[in-house]
């Protein structure tokens, strides 16, 4: 899938959200060209697909083209796989928007819990 196929994707996909998610997201959502390996794991064993952010500039959600892109390469995903993977990543960092604005950060914890057991070679939950 190309970087514009997969904006345009992206672009259907946030439009079934409903608007109440888009409170204070006054940064929205991009979709930058970028490929950004986690720089905690060897190279190329783990990507960062999108990041929910709360700073100086607002809050904005971003999602990586480049790292969609090095896991459909390596694992070698169907149409059907980019669709399901950018879902997901977006409305995973949708979570993490919706529980910042309500003070809770139980995705934060299951995340840091995800990573920590793929670190220690354990099954992820």
């Amino acid at each position: 899938m190309t970087f514009d196929e997969a904006g345009d994707l992206l672009d259907q996909m946030a439009e079934e959200f409903p608007e109440a998610f888009y409170t204070d997201l006054n940064g929205g959502i991009s979709l930058l060209p970028d490929e950004k390996p986690d720089p905690e794991f060897p190279p190329g064993e783990m990507y960062i697909l999108g990041e929910y952010c709360d700073d100086q500039m607002g809050r904005y959600i971003l999602l990586y083209y480049g790292s969609f892109a090095a896991l459909a390469a390596k694992e070698n995903w169907t149409e059907e796989d980019w669709e399901e993977e950018l879902y997901t990543t977006l409305a995973h960092e949708f979570t993490h928007h919706i529980e910042g604005l309500a003070g809770e950060h139980g995705l934060d914890r299951k995340d840091e819990a995800f990573l920590e057991a793929w670190r220690d070679g354990l099954e992820p939950e």
